[in-house]
């Protein structure tokens, strides 16, 4: 095969390769200075153009924060009924387990009556704002595979996660920042690591971009000691005609993808700075969250979201560390470490929510909230420990939505007694994602990008809209 030949069918692949979000690959539009022109390929009306999703890595328990049980607190202790764990996997429970109620109080909140507990007394403010959806499920029950599925759709690496498959799709509003930025916070990230916001085998523009709220907010932003931002024009100048020049002779995408990073790194050492400037908010704002400058928090990251999003960052996803509640000690049961992550949390989520209304940005900025599975209704006990922890439970778990086209004071779902099993209304990570799509404008079956021979979708081939979800 001739080079001139393998040149043309590797462009045509390139050009072939999209759908829905083919001028988000081409270097025209990737250079573009407002990509939200590709809105014209929407297969609806949006209810929403942008997303915050709030990752609480580890997995809140569900039966202690949304799902309120009776039953289970009257059978504390008591051995689980054999029916419930006939032939189930755990990843530490071993023989027969305890029954464990919940140590916290529930009530009833709004208008609507959204029934949460006392850890979450902010949200609990906002109560008719959000709908709770208490029938997830999934299949996975180990941490990084349910991050990964969570994100992605699938359980293995090398899938593109949702921020990616928007920021094919639809693109961002910024030229200055990206479309689908990473914040993180607590002791460590996601089990998942970076996987979780990858761009899998779409082309790398589309991945996400990692900020910090200390030091350099974006790795190898800076320009190097002894680099004046003329000299790293030049440079950017001359690296550009250099890879033009191999992109018009190979025609391989990366190489596009290439030249707009590069472009936008330079855009952004002007952009960012600015962005993260948190003394530029009002007082009262910084104390609605709890935010406080030059410190790394989540109550910081839920602000800067709001500031991402106001600038046409089309998705920002915030991990918080630290909900694993297996009650091997303080640091992870269900008493003093659950408590400790829902203090850290509580207010910033009800803030966000509170201060998106008020600028008017949550009518079309949709906010997600949850972890990737739930908790057991049994008490661990791993190794004879007295402190009080739930396992890994995939069978159930909660989740909470709102703006953006999400019914508000809603409760969805339903579970047994026990909280073992769900009983009404199954939403499976697959529907959840199509439901998004759709309040976002996309028919979930039509956004896809084909890849070693065949077309991929961020639902494989799975997934339908939750219409009760939908306001």
């Amino acid at each position: 095969m001739s080079n001139e030949t393998r040149v043309e069918l590797t462009r045509r692949a390139f050009l072939g390769s999209g759908g829905l979000g083919l001028g988000s690959i081409a270097l025209q539009s990737l250079l573009a200075k407002n990509t939200l022109a590709q809105t014209s390929a929407l297969h609806h009306t949006p209810r929403a153009k942008r997303v915050i999703y709030l990752h609480m890595a580890g997995s809140p328990s569900q039966l202690d924060l949304f799902d309120h049980k009776p039953q289970l607190n009257e059978l504390d202790r008591q051995d689980v009924p054999a029916e419930f764990i006939q032939g189930e996997r755990f990843a530490f429970i071993k023989g027969v387990p305890k029954l464990l109620g919940s140590p916290y109080a529930f009530a009833k909140h709004g208008e609507s009556g959204q029934e949460l507990s006392e850890l979450l007394p902010h949200l609990a403010g906002v109560a008719d704002e959000i709908a709770i959806v208490r029938s997830m499920h999934t299949s996975q029950f180990n941490h990084a595979p349910a991050q990964l599925f969570l994100n992605t759709g699938f359980e293995r690496v090398g899938r593109p996660s949702m921020g990616s498959w928007l920021s094919y799709g639809l693109g961002s509003e910024n030229q200055d920042l990206p479309a689908f930025v990473v914040m993180l916070s607590g002791k460590y990230g996601p089990s998942g690591g970076h996987s979780c916001w990858n761009s899998g085998f779409l082309p790398t523009v589309h991945q996400g971009v990692r900020f910090r709220t200390e030091d350099d907010p974006v790795l190898f932003l800076s320009n190097p000691k002894g680099m004046s931002p003329a000299s790293r024009r030049r440079s950017l100048d001359t690296v550009r005609a250099l890879n033009e020049a191999s992109l018009k002779e190979i025609g391989d995408p990366e190489i596009a993808t290439r030249i707009a990073q590069y472009e936008l790194a330079y855009r952004m050492q002007s952009s960012v700075p600015e962005l993260l400037e948190l003394e530029d908010e009002p007082e009262e704002v910084r104390e609605l969250y709890g935010a406080e400058a030059g410190v790394s928090s989540f109550a910081n990251n839920c602000l800067l979201a709001r500031r991402l999003i106001e600038r046409g960052v089309r998705f920002v996803q915030l991990y918080h560390w630290g909900w694993d509640s297996h009650g091997t000690s303080p640091s992870d049961d269900i008493v003093t470490s659950l408590r400790e992550r829902c203090n850290e949390t509580d207010r910033p989520c009800a803030a966000l929510i509170k201060d998106l209304k008020r600028m008017g940005l949550l009518d079309d900025t949709l906010i997600v909230w949850g972890g990737e599975f739930g908790r057991t209704p049994m008490n661990e006990e791993r190794n004879g420990s007295t402190y009080l922890g739930r396992d890994h439970h995939p069978h159930a778990f909660s989740m909470w939505l709102a703006g953006g086209g999400i019914k508000p004071g809603t409760t969805l779902g339903a579970t047994d007694e026990l909280g073992y099993f769900i009983t009404e209304d199954k939403v499976s990570v697959h529907d959840l994602h199509a439901t998004l799509l759709h309040l976002l404008g996309i028919d979930h079956e039509r956004l896809t990008y084909r890849s070693q021979g065949r077309d991929f979708r961020l639902t494989d081939v799975y997934g339908k809209v939750v219409e009760k979800l939908l306001a």
